[in-house]
């Protein structure tokens, strides 16, 4: 499980830096853009209050728009991008960590504030 994440995590990486890249054609960064509004916004094409269903668009969506973004990426473009996010991927192996433990922080101080609130 932790390998996939991994990978995943490379690929988004390398897709980042991709779509930072001149070379990188616009069909390629209107998809990763769709796929990023369609991630945020909170208009789906199932409502996530209905149970499974809701979340499982958001999770077949999102990836085949980013898979179909990184197959448009020109072959040079990629293997840069790649060799960029596995360099990131060792230089900061503290990253994914620090970023759940701090949203984790984030999201206890806000119910704290909000159950002091209610509370009184």
């Amino acid at each position: 499980m932790i390998s996939r994440v991994r990978a995943v995590w490379r690929d988004a990486l390398a897709l980042l830096f991709a779509l930072g890249d001149p070379r990188t054609p616009l069909g390629a960064k209107l998809m990763a853009a769709l796929a990023l509004a369609y991630a945020l916004l909170p208009l789906d094409l199932l409502p996530d209050l209905t149970p499974v269903l809701g979340v499982a668009d958001d999770i077949l969506i999102v990836p085949t728009l980013l898979a179909l973004a990184a197959r448009t990426l020109p072959s040079p473009v990629l293997a840069q991008a790649q060799t960029r996010s596995l360099a990131l991927q060792r230089r900061l192996p503290w990253l994914v960590p620090g970023v759940v433990l701090g949203a984790l922080t984030l999201l206890s101080l806000l119910g704290w504030a909000v159950w002091r609130a209610v509370t009184g």
